[in-house]
């Protein structure tokens, strides 16, 4: 019997839905997709009637399952108040559970931790070579309009558990003097005393660091359109990514493979591919001989958040949860 998933990623810049069937076999298909600007809705009610009234393949009273996957702390698989967006999302309030009969929320980057296992996954760009141990922790980062984090946890006769994090809040590690004015400068042009990783290693943070650098206050899009391989901001900026990686798969010990994913690196491999970038993730004293090893990949597909949500959707229906 066909199944139908309701998939949402919705970010802080945009909302992505697509519209996935699940078959007896196990094979997961995309039927169709619709991105909407998240800040043209002041609600999550009023964003699925924008969805309604498009061409979306879906009508949302058909679905047998909805999985949206939205960048902020979750709880109760119910309710989420994202830290860059106007609005709470409630699956529990009346107008959303006429809407969505049978739905569960997730963090964004649980959803691109389960991608890590979907057909976009496993045909994700290598990166750097290593030896991926099988039972090994998965870890999962990306920047695109803040910085996303999770990991993919073996569970012995349970499979794979995705874990989130809010790691991208956590202060971005400075070192060396010119590093420290940068930060600095940050602090004096955003009025942020608090200068985090969603504010280094993401969009606003190429902005940032391409006036420090340059003295040009530019969007993103107009910095990496200015990329070349001498660009020093390119180079900072790899250096800066390299850290995070480096810092997260120690943290979570990614044996597993460390997967790279989010529209900033998604649009601009040049980053990942960069000599910093490498430098810096190996960049340690006493654990260079485990970080070698750890192999480093990147989900450039921009949908990998859907896949994810589909993938966790089907996991659902196929154990009859929820």
């Amino acid at each position: 019997m066909i199944k139908t998933i309701l998939a949402a990623d919705i970010g802080g810049t945009n909302s992505r839905f697509a519209h996935f069937q699940t078959d007896q076999n196990g094979t997961l298909t995309l039927v169709g997709a619709k991105r909407l600007p998240t800040k043209g809705a002041a609600s999550f009610p009023q964003l699925l009637e924008q969805l309604r009234l498009s061409d979306f393949t879906l009508p949302v009273e058909q679905i047998d399952i909805a999985i949206i996957a939205i960048a902020g702390p979750v709880e109760q698989g119910i309710f989420c108040a994202p830290p860059y967006i106007s609005w709470a999302l409630d699956l529990s309030s009346k107008e959303n559970k006429k809407a969505l009969r049978r739905g569960c929320l997730i963090n964004d980057f649980v959803a691109q931790a389960y991608a890590c296992r979907s057909p976009v996954g496993k045909s994700a760009r290598l990166i750097l070579a290593g030896k991926v141990v099988d039972d090994g922790v998965i870890g999962v980062l990306g920047a695109g309009t803040a910085l996303g984090m999770a990991s993919l946890v073996p569970v012995a006769g349970h499979g794979l558990l995705a874990l989130p994090s809010e790691g991208g809040h956590a202060y971005f590690p400075f070192v060396a003097p010119r590093e420290f004015a940068f930060q600095e400068f940050y602090r004096e042009k955003s009025g942020r005393n608090h200068i985090t990783g969603n504010l280094v290693v993401s969009g606003r943070g190429l902005s940032y660091l391409h006036w420090f650098l340059s003295g040009e206050e530019l969007e993103p899009r107009e910095v990496t359109a200015r990329f070349t391989p001498e660009s020093e901001t390119l180079a900072w900026f790899a250096r800066f990514y390299g850290r995070v990686c480096r810092d997260y798969a120690l943290k979570m010990l990614a044996l597993g493979g460390l997967y790279i994913t989010g529209g900033v690196a998604a649009s601009n491999p040049e980053i990942l591919t960069h000599e910093n970038f490498r430098a810096e993730l190996l960049n340690s004293p006493t654990m260079n001989h485990l970080l070698v090893n750890i192999p480093v990949f990147l989900i450039d597909n921009q949908d990998s958040g859907l896949w994810g949500a589909a993938f966790y959707g089907q996991q659902i229906l196929d154990q009859g949860l929820n």
